[in-house]
Parts: structure tokens; C-alpha cells; sequence
């Protein structure tokens, strides 16, 4: 049928071009009654082609209008605009094409594959037709018609593939090769590139590309591919709806732009408004996404994603039936499409439900064993439950079957830096981290992660049989490609997925060092909750009981009230309690997203204040056992709407304790600033508490040098708002400014109020062991040092000192650890450092090791007379020993003195 439709074609196109050298062929110059007649003939001819060419025109920009119509989701008028160009005979496969695709974008799939049927009988070559006749016959529920097309589709690409060379069937050919497992970047150079050479103007090209990037991981290529599809196919809102699922993983509120304007553009877009969905299913603001969900289906009643993510809806809210049903609807026409139960079980997994994620990923890998994205999700599963042996090897057999795909390439080379790491093991906990890492501080981390799970243990009621892992990360992308899939995703210091916690280490933290003992406390309080919960607590909820719990071990850590955070919630900035997970998925900044942590833990603090920890504990207990959180709250607290107005007063309360004695009136500083004539120290004057004049005033001392006059303003400071920490705060300032008086008692006074309050202050403490060393008060070094290795381990500092201590307090077993740790981070005078840990290892009667590293300390510095009195020390002790002294390994320098 085919070829018999291309020999028509073809004499046609012959006919057409035999006519051409009669209107061009030269004429007599006599005008016989001949010449006249095909004069005329040449002249009609002429004007027939005019009008042909004027008529296809006019076609062309119909066919534009019917193509825009379907883009922007006005599918009626499109079906109706192309039904009557199909009646009046017009010619050109695309017009049944745009017909059926508007057709089968309302979900009238019947219909779409009806009008494939009669534009075959015309264009009966047309793979274009058949690809969107498969389509149709998978969501219709005809496997075997979807299988037939293809086939037929393959079949006339090969016998006839000089004619399937315009764009769009060039990227047909590059998804069937999809289907067949091609690999990625063939198809790319091979097929849509190529295909967006041939024409400028076509869409599809652009659109596969992007598709093909966002299902490979790819996020940077497809969002600069619809950054440019949009230079040329403005406003369009297949690409703006791209755009934004690239951008959704690094800012999720450009992306959020995005697909409203999608929508704005066609309000009928599905992809954006699936994207809404799974928005406010993070959010767990189920309800509005059952409503959003209802919308879609009005659009498209058969459209199995809507189906399937009212069956993840289902399982949150513990509607098991409803699951089912939900699920059974989703794959009622195609019941052979894995990618209903992968994106159930990724969604679940997104909400911490990974075991029954992963079965959900098994059951789309029954349908298709190859399934790429399934293969992907459940090895994250497997790694995320701590079954790593599966979960390797599965990411391995995801890598097998599609290598492209960055998330799991990236996943495959962490995998080998992992097995770099050292790993130290108990009943308890197995812990992995760089191998300097585990011995700087390793020991350190078991011990705080054993009190932790003592501590809170007991406080929750949880006896912890399982043993947990934890990782902790000195490159933060290993950490977010750990974690999230991907690299370059920051501001996380730490993560649990309930038998597994994820950490930065402080090596990938020292711009902006943060408390690495308060971060795995926090995170092991999410094992606590996770598991007495079955991991269905609602995020708020998880990460206020994490911070509140924080500040319940150590005052110092964890999140306080602050002037910020005051003003925002006298200002009804609060999140009702209902909404406040949604704090999390949406929030207008990072300050933002931090307050929402504030949030969660001052709300978890009142709920423990007002009803008790029993009530809090009876919350969690309804939890497991599958009711949702504001009926938890109702039963064991009071009525939802009581209990918010309850703690907007509690919170407000807060806010307003802050600094009680504080003004926080805000004067005019431009107009006080503008003149320096005193106007501000006279207003200061009249207002001694007002916190803004205050530091004005401060910062205009300081920046004079006066530091007479800066001391008493900047201790009305510390008087006034004694909590404040930030980075301007009074403490450090007014320590400055006693350390240029050489006031060092002053100083460190000062500087031990601020180190007792904050947690992260590496300057601070430094500065002070300088203080206490000077003053030898080793017992007030120490603490200082323990504070400082609490922040950063990998600092010299702290190790130095700890030895120092021990040393002086003849502890020797103390500073022989500090010292070994020491020698791990390449100190400026190894020789020295030697020579130490030779004296203390001597102290505890360990020749052997002591002459080692007295030849160390030789090696380094072979002229170390202390060195030559000390190995000539421990030869004379051993001499007085039946152990013999040896060295376990030969010195790599051999050139002594």
C-alpha cells in the first residue's frame, strides 16, 4: 500500500514538473493563432500557480493557528478548526495528526486513534501518524495495536529510509531507538541533534532532548535546551514547563514561576499541573492536591499519573483501600506501564516510606526488568534502608542498562570513594569516614552517637535493636550525591533516613564551621522518631522534636529566638501548625526555611510545656499507627483551631521575652547619621536601651578608634540582649577592644560568656586557649579545646592543646592520643611533636614505641640534641629491661647525624 501510494506520489511530483518548461520555454516572436494560445496557456498557467502558491499560504497559516490551538490547550476549537480542513479535502498529514494529538490530550483516545485510521487511508506512509496511533493504543489500552504500529513503523524506516528524513521523523527514529536501549549519546548526535539542524522551526526536536536530559539526570543540559527553545518558541508551555522541572532541584520557587506561567499559557497543561501536585504532596497538603488531582481528570479522565498520585495520596493518609483502587485505575487501559508503580514508590520514598517504595519499584521492575528509573530509585531504597550489598548491586545493574544516566554514574563513582573510607563497627552503629577523619575523631563520634541513643532512648521509649549507619562526607558533593542523587546541592549539614544518617564532616564546612556533635545529635533524634513511627511523622514535627532536643543536651546548640525571629512573629509571620510542613517545601528564602525549623521546635517545645511529654509521646504512638497528624494533635492535645490560637499566643509570648528590657523602637538613623554632631549620642542619651541606636552608636566608635568610649556602649549591649550571637554581636567587638587595651583578664572574661552561648565560634575559642594557656589554667584549656574539637576536629589547635594539658596534668595516655592526632595533620615542627609523644609513650613504660618516635624526631631534625638525650634515655632503660627494644619498621631516611 505504501509503495503504491509513494508511485502515485512520485508521478504526480514527475507531471508537475514537465508542465514547468512550457510557461518558461522561449516563444516565436510571430503571434500566430499557435503562439496566442499557448501565450494564454503560459499566462493561466501563471496565474494558476499564483493562486496555488497564495492558497497554500493560507493554508500554511491555518494549519499554524490549529498547531497553536493545541499548544496552548484550547482543544475543541482545534479539533473542530482541523475536522474542517480534514472535510474540505485539505492536504497534508498534519492535519488529522493535530487533530488526534488534541483529541488524545483530552483523554479521547477513541476518538484520536478513529482519525489516525481515516488519515492513514491518505497518508498511508505517514509514521507520524502511526507514532501518535501507538501512543493512543497504550492509553487506550491496546497493547497489541501499540506493538503492530511499531513494527509497521520500523518496517517502513528501513525499506524506505530516504523519504522518514524531516525533523520530525528524525526524532521519532531517535525515540524508537529509546525504546531499544540505544545508547544516549548516539541518539543525541545521531538523531535529535540532527533533527534540529533540518528545521528550525520544528518543536520536536528541542522537546526530546529535553525530555531525553531530564530522564537521564541531566538537569544542566536540559535546562540550557529549553533555555534556547524558548528564544525561538517564546512563552511556549511545553518548554517554560521544562525549564522549570530542571530548575526545580536547585530553586524550587524559579521553577514554581515557571510553571505558572506554563499554565498561564495553557491553562490545560498536564505536566505543570502534575508538577503543582507533587508540590503540595511534599507539602502535605493532601487535600488540595486531591482537588488539583480532580482537575486534571475533568481535563483527561484516563490519565494514569493523576490516578496514580491519588493512590500516594491514599497511603499517606492510611486509605489502604483507597490505594488500591487508585492504583487499579491508573493502570486499568495500560496495565503493562512500569512508570505507575515507579512513581508511586517514588513518591513514597520521597516521604520516607522506603520499604514500601521499594516494593512498589519491584513491582514495576516485574513488568519491565529493565526499567531504568526503577533499577535508579530502588538501589536508593536499598542504600537508604542500610541493605547496601542489594543496594549496590542493583545500582550497578542500573548503571548496565542505562549509562548515561548521571544520578546513577555519580551514585557508582561514590561508590568507590566509599570503599576508600575506614569503618568502625559495633553492636550498635557502623560508622564510615575518611580514614584521617576516623582517627582524628571517629572514637569521638561513636561515643556521642552511643549517649545519644541512651539518652533519648530512654526519653522516648525506644529500645534500638537495629544496628544504624552513619557516613560521614569530607567532599559535600559525595554528601549530596549520597543523599539527594546529585551533586552541587548545599546548605544541608546533615540527613536520616531512619536506619541511616548522612553527615558533612567539618572538612567540607570550614567557611562556615557548624557544631558537628549538635548536627549528629540532631539527626539521631530522627532515627528515634522515624522509628517510633514507622516513618509517618510529618516533617514539621520530625525536625521541631530534632532541634527542640538539641537545645534540651546543651543550651549552646540548636536554634534560639533572635530579633529576626521576633519581629517575624509579631508580625504573623507563624505557620499554622496544619501548614507548617509546607514551610519546608516552599519557603521564600533560606532565612525562611531556618525559621521553619525555629518554628517546628518552639511548636514542640509549647505542646511539651502546655499538655506534657506523655501527650507528645501519645502524638507519635497515633502516628504509627496510621492517623494522620491533625487528629493525633486533636486526640491527645485539643481541637486543631484551639490548639493554633493557643500557640500563636505561646509563640508571640516568646517573641516578646526577648530581651525583655530592650527598646526596639526603630529611630531614624539617616537623619541622626547625617550630621556628626552628637545628634545621635543625645538621642542615645534620652534612649539608653534602644538596641538599633545602640549598635549605630557602637559602630561609629569603633570605626574612630575609640575605644574608651566604645567599651561602656558595647557592655549596654550585652546588658540589653545578652542572647545576641550574631555575627556583630557585642561580645567579640568589646574583646577586640580589650585585646588592643591589653587588658587580657578583661578579655577573656567576655569571651567566656560569648563561647558559653555559642556553639560554632572558631575565632573565639582560639583566642581564648591563647588566654588560658597564658594564665596556665590547663582544666579551663581543656574545656576550651573540647569546644573547639567539637566545631573542627581537623584544627591543629585543639589537638595541640588537649596534649598540652595532659601533659601538664601527667595524664599520658591523654596526650599521647592528642599528639598521634596531631601528627595526622602535617604540623608546622613534626620533629617536636615526636620528640612529645616519644616522652609520653616512655611514661607509660612503651620503649619500643618510644624510640620510634625519638629516630622520627631525629629524622626530622637530626641535630635535636633533647632528641639525642632522650634515645640515649630509653637505651639506658632498656638496657635495665629484659624486653629488648626494637624499631617494627626501618626509617625511609637513612642520612642521620
Amino acid at each position: 500500500m505504501a509503495a503504491t501510494a509513494d508511485r502515485l506520489h512520485f508521478q504526480c511530483h514527475r507531471q508537475f514538473r514537465q508542465a514547468l518548461p512550457v510557461v518558461a520555454a522561449p516563444h516565436s516572436q510571430f503571434f500566430s493563432p499557435r503562439s496566442v494560445r499557448v501565450c494564454l496557456t503560459s499566462i493561466l498557467t501563471i496565474l494558476m500557480l499564483a493562486v496555488i502558491g497564495s492558497s497554500e499560504t493560507s493554508r500554511a497559516a491555518e494549519l499554524a493557528e490549529c498547531r497553536e490551538m493545541l499548544i496552548r490547550g484550547d482543544y475543541e476549537s482545534c479539533i473542530h478548526a482541523t475536522h474542517e480542513a480534514i472535510t474540505k479535502n485539505r492536504y497534508g498529514e498534519s492535519w488529522p495528526l493535530i487533530k488526534a494529538q488534541a483529541e488524545a490530550a483530552s483523554g479521547q483516545f477513541d476518538a484520536s486513534l478513529m482519525t489516525i485510521a481515516d488519515g492513514l487511508r491518505r497518508y498511508s506512509w505517514s509514521i507520524r501518524l502511526r507514532w501518535a496511533a501507538r501512543y493512543a493504543a497504550l492509553r487506550s489500552g491496546r497493547p497489541e495495536l501499540a506493538d503492530a504500529l511499531l513494527t509497521e513503523i520500523r518496517t517502513l524506516s528501513k525499506q524506505f529510509s530516504w523519504r522518514y528524513t524531516d525533523s520530525e521523523e528524525i526524532v521519532i527514529l531517535g525515540l524508537i531507538d529509546q525504546l531499544d536501549g540505544r545508547d544516549a549519546r548516539e541518539i543525541l548526535d545521531e538523531r535529535f541533534e540532527k533533527a534540529k539542524l533540518r528545521s528550525r522551526t520544528s518543536r520536536e526536536p528541542w522537546l526530546a532532548i529535553g525530555d531525553l536530559a531530564l530522564n537521564k539526570n541531566d538537569d544542566a543540559l536540559a535546562a540550557d535546551n529549553f533555555q534556547a527553545a524558548l528564544e525561538l518558541f517564546p512563552d511556549d508551555p511545553d518548554f517554560t514547563s521544562g525549564l522549570a522541572r530542571a530548575m526545580a532541584s536547585s530553586d524550587r520557587q524559579a521553577a514554581m514561576v515557571g510553571i505558572e506561567a506554563a499554565l498561564k499559557a495553557n491553562p490545560k497543561h498536564i505536566p505543570s499541573l502534575l508538577f503543582q501536585v507533587e508540590g503540595l504532596i511534599d507539602a502535605e497538603q493532601y487535600e488540595a492536591a486531591f482537588e488539583l488531582l480532580d482537575h486534571v481528570l475533568k481535563i483527561d479522565p484516563l490519565e494514569p499519573e493523576a490516578w496514580a498520585y491519588k493512590a500516594v495520596i491514599a497511603h499517606l493518609k492510611n486509605d489502604l483501600r483507597g490505594e488500591t483502587a487508585y492504583r487499579d485505575k491508573a493502570l486499568a487501559r495500560w496495565t503493562s506501564n512500569p512508570r505507575i508503580d515507579h512513581l508511586i514508590g517514588r513518591k513514597l520514598s520521597q516521604h520516607y516510606r522506603f520499604r514500601e517504595g521499594a516494593a512498589y519499584q519491584r513491582k514495576s521492575l516485574a513488568v519491565k526488568p529493565n526499567f531504568a528509573p526503577a533499577q535508579r530509585q530502588l538501589a536508593d531504597d536499598l542504600l537508604r534502608l542500610g541493605e547496601d550489598a542489594e543496594g549496590w548491586k542493583v545500582a550497578q545493574a542500573a548503571y548496565d542498562t542505562d549509562s548515561y544516566n548521571v544520578a546513577t554514574y555519580n551514585l557508582l563513582e561514590l561508590h568507590d570513594e566509599l570503599g576508600k573510607f575506614t569503618t568502625l563497627q559495633d553492636d550498635s552503629f557502623t560508622l564510615r569516614m575518611e580514614t584521617t577523619e576516623s582517627k582524628l575523631y571517629g572514637t569521638e563520634v561513636l561515643a556521642l552517637l552511643h549517649r545519644a541513643k541512651r539518652t533519648l532512648g530512654k526519653k522516648y521509649g525506644l529500645e534500638l535493636k537495629d544496628r544504624i549507619t552513619v557516613e560521614v562526607f569530607p567532599n559535600e558533593d559525595d554528601f549530596a550525591v549520597r543523599t539527594f542523587g546529585m551533586p552541587a546541592v548545599s546548605g544541608y549539614l546533615g540527613v536520616c533516613f531512619g536506619r541511616v544518617i548522612t553527615a558533612n564532616s567539618p572538612a567540607s564546612r570550614r567557611e562556615s564551621p557548624s557544631n558537628w556533635e549538635a548536627v549528629l545529635w540532631h539527626e539521631f533524634c530522627h532515627v528515634i522518631t522515624l522509628e517510633l513511627t514507622r516513618n509517618k511523622i510529618p516533617r514539621w514535627l520530625s525536625e521541631g522534636i530534632s532541634v527542640y532536643e538539641e537545645l534540651q543536651q546543651n543550651p549552646a546548640w540548636g536554634q534560639r529566638m533572635d530579633l529576626r525571629y521576633r519581629e517575624h512573629i509579631l508580625n504573623g509571620g507563624l505557620a499554622p501548625l496544619s501548614e507548617l510542613s509546607s514551610a519546608f517545601m516552599r519557603p521564600e528564602s533560606g532565612w525562611h526555611l531556618q525559621f521553619a525549623y525555629f518554628e517546628s521546635a518552639l511548636a514542640v517545645d509549647f505542646i511539651v510545656q502546655d499538655f506534657g511529654q506523655e501527650s507528645l509521646l501519645a502524638v507519635l504512638g497515633d502516628l504509627k499507627a496510621g492517623l494522620p497528624i491533625n487528629v493525633a494533635l486533636d486526640r491527645r492535645c485539643t481541637a486543631l483551631a484551639d490548639l493554633e490560637s493557643r500557640f500563636e499566643d505561646f509563640a508571640k509570648k516568646q517573641a516578646e521575652s526577648l530581651a525583655p528590657d530592650a527598646d526596639w523602637s526603630k529611630p531614624d538613623l539617616e537623619k541622626l547619621l547625617a550630621e556628626n554632631d552628637g545628634s545621635l549620642e543625645a538621642w542615645v542619651k534620652e534612649n539608653p536601651k534602644n538596641f538599633v541606636a545602640l549598635m549605630a552608636l557602637v559602630e561609629r566608635q569603633l570605626q574612630g578608634k575609640k575605644w574608651d568610649e566604645a567599651e561602656p556602649t558595647l557592655r549596654r549591649l550585652i546588658e540589653v540582649y545578652p542572647s545576641y550571637i550574631g555575627g556583630d554581636n557585642a561580645y567579640e567587638r568589646l574583646a577586640g577592644v580589650y585585646r588592643i587595651q591589653e587588658r587580657a583578664t578583661d578579655e577573656r572574661a567576655v569571651l567566656e560568656q560569648f563561647a558559653a552561648i555559642s556553639d560554632d565560634s572558631v575565632p573565639a575559642n582560639l583566642r581564648l586557649i591563647e588566654l588560658q594557656t597564658e594564665a596556665t589554667d590547663w582544666s579551663a584549656v581543656e574545656q576550651t579545646a573540647a569546644r573547639l574539637f567539637a566545631i573542627d576536629p581537623l584544627l591543629a589547635q585543639s589537638h595541640l592543646s588537649l596534649a598540652t594539658v595532659a601533659e601538664k596534668l601527667d595524664r599520658p595516655a591523654d596526650a599521647t592520643r592528642a599528639l598521634t592526632r596531631l601528627l595526622l595533620l602535617a604540623p608546622d615542627d613534626p620533629a617536636d611533636i615526636h620528640f612529645r609523644l616519644a616522652k609520653t609513650l616512655l611514661a607509660q613504660g612503651k620503649l619500643n614505641e618510644a624510640k620510634r618516635q625519638t629516630l622520627m624526631a631525629l629524622e626530622e631534625a637530626p641535630r635535636f640534641r633533647d632528641a639525642h638525650r632522650l634515645l640515649l634515655q630509653i637505651v639506658q632503660d632498656a638496657s635495665n629491661s629484659t624486653t629488648p627494644v626494637t624499631t617494627s619498621e626501618p626509617l625511609t631516611n637513612t642520612n642521620q647525624e
